[in-house]
């Protein structure tokens, strides 16, 4: 449910023989060869424009064929084209997610240690295939953060009559860990352990890392019992019992639930950078990755103004535009901070070695005799020096660096719930929600704090709101509007409590992991753990999402008559 919904503005010049789209839509250079690939033209003949995004999280990473029609269209009629979804097109034809069954076992010792998991995925990719990213990035991560002696995983792909899946935020993670993470309070339930404790026996401890899951997924760094002691501490887990006799004295029930995740950040490996020192004063940066309002245009600068020691306000990003972005992988599975920061790392110290070379041969001595510091280029021999501009106006001061990144990251965290049930209505109230979170360095705390709520209140929704009902037999959508469809508001979530834990990665300069979709991953866990565990008393084993006021209804009502 993108805030806007997708559109595109296109036009042909009949002088130049090139079409221009403005889409509404991530990863312009991706989408430019696929476009041009339809239309059977040279790549170089097509401009794609992706500038504000009006909200993704996967929806819009593809192409959509009206961009292809428009782009056509304009060309046969001699005027631009321009097309608008309405809510209701959104509704039938966005690629969407989640949809998958799984079955999974655990088995377990006496003493609660975990000895073998396995799992069955089958997951429906509509009517034609356009991605198979939740199918394969979730099979991979099933034992989430806990050894096993053995696990097996099958993973499988159907389609169907509904509109094509694609990847939506942390793709595929949150279905498999929401089956593991349900297993074990299961198995805490019915064989009398403690679902913390029994959490806590199992988990990779920080010394086993860099730690080879049972599927050979190698996890680069992690303190899993370091989240979980954080969260455990924010959300007052001792305090609950008291909190729990006052709920009943109300005649409500109140249940707490908890959840631990691993997921996995690659993207696109490829990346693309292009700084220039201008002498106006302005440092530009030309990045292939863009923004879908993860204010990505504050943190790259901020990188960019850092490593150069320029102020941050001189630094002007540049993004979204292919007849300047000549490469790069759009913004998708979390990789944008991770390697945007790396590639301007890297650029920066070109730029700093150009710098020093042209500030040697302006004072007439060898390179090794000049020292930058504090964006300054010093000759301490002969008491003199020059800032980035003054360099920049003798002479270009422009670097390019290209990257590829291949090795995976893998953020990590917890999430624990409390919700309060009315049995009588089968309502139900969050009334805490903590989530702590291992994204590596933090460039912008206030950012990936925004990024944790985002992602809060999406995993949130689809456990206890969002379902997109298709009728079985014709395939129409039954969710057609918004008067269908149900979206969280914030008058129905806490005030969230968030912490991060900061273990670098040792896989790039900076050990960023990822800030963008991990808090998602263990939301549906979390939630249906704590509902589960308010309706305890009453028998009720399971709940299937959305949790809705009539499916927790039902489920206490058929417990009472079991």
């Amino acid at each position: 449910m993108p805030l806007e919904p997708r559109a595109a503005l296109a036009a042909f010049n009949t002088d130049s023989g090139r079409y221009t789209l403005y889409a509404g839509s991530n990863g312009a250079v991706r989408h430019k060869h696929q476009i041009a690939a339809a239309l059977g033209e040279d790549p170089d003949a097509l401009r794609v424009l992706c500038l504000d995004v009006g909200g993704n999280f996967g929806t819009k990473n593809r192409v959509y064929t009206e961009y292809c029609l428009a782009l056509w269209a304009a060309r046969r009629l001699g005027r631009p084209v321009k097309y608008t979804a309405s809510r209701s097109e959104s509704f039938l034809s966005d690629y969407q997610a989640r949809d998958l069954v799984t079955e999974v076992e655990l088995a377990l010792s006496t003493e609660g240690r975990f000895l073998g998991y396995r799992a069955s995925n089958l997951s429906n990719v509509g009517a034609w295939i356009v991605s198979l990213s939740p199918l394969g990035k979730g099979i991979a991560l099933v034992t989430g953060g806990y050894r096993f002696d053995a696990a097996t995983a099958r993973a499988r792909a159907v389609f169907s009559n509904t509109a094509p899946t694609q990847a939506y935020r942390s793709s595929g993670r949150p279905e498999v860990t929401h089956a593991l993470e349900r297993a074990i309070d299961t198995a805490a339930r019915e064989f009398g352990f403690d679902p913390i404790e029994l959490r806590r026996r199992n988990l990779v401890p920080a010394d086993a890392m860099p730690f080879a899951n049972p599927l050979g997924i190698r996890y680069d760094s992690g303190e899993y019992e370091t989240n979980m002691d954080t969260a455990l501490a924010l959300v007052d887990w001792s305090g609950f019992p008291e909190r729990e006799v006052a709920a009943r004295d109300r005649g409500k029930r109140l249940g707490r639930g908890f959840a631990n995740y691993v997921e996995s950040s690659i993207g696109a490996p490829g990346e693309r950078a292009e700084l220039t020192i201008k002498s106006t004063g302005v440092v530009e940066v030309v990045i292939g990755t863009q923004p879908t309002g993860q204010g990505q245009e504050t943190s790259f600068a901020q990188v960019t103004a850092d490593f150069l020691a320029v102020p941050v306000d001189a630094v002007r990003i540049v993004l979204g535009d292919t007849d300047i972005v000549k490469a790069g992988g759009g913004s998708h599975s979390g990789r944008s901070m991770r390697q945007a920061a790396t590639i301007i790392h890297g650029a920066s110290r070109d730029l700093i070695d150009k710098a020093t070379g042209v500030a040697a041969k302006r004072f007439g001595v060898a390179q090794s005799d000049v020292t930058f510091d504090d964006g300054v280029f010093r000759i301490p021999s002969l008491g003199k020096s020059a800032g980035w501009f003054e360099l920049a106006a003798e002479c270009d001061l422009a670097v390019v660096r290209e990257h590829e990144m291949d090795e995976p990251v893998f953020p990590n965290g917890c999430a624990a719930c409390e919700v309060e049930v009315d049995p009588e209505t089968g309502s139900v109230s969050i009334e805490r929600y903590v989530a702590v979170d291992d994204v590596g360095r933090v460039i912008n705390p206030l950012i990936v704090h925004g990024q944790t709520h985002g992602c809060i209140a999406q995993g949130v929704g689809q456990a206890l709101w969002e379902q997109c009902v298709i009728d079985p037999d014709s395939g129409q959508p039954l969710c057609g509007s918004l008067m269908d469809y149900t979206l969280c508001r914030a008058d129905q979530l806490p005030s969230f409590r968030t912490d991060l834990n900061e273990v670098l990665s040792p896989t790039n300069p900076l050990g960023i992991k990822s800030g963008g979709e991990g808090p998602t991953t263990p939301a549906p866990a979390a939630v249906i753990n704590a509902i589960v565990d308010a309706l305890s008393d009453y028998g009720v084993r399971d709940i299937e999402m959305p949790a809705t006021p009539l499916r927790v209804w039902n489920a206490i009502r058929a417990a009472g008559r079991e």
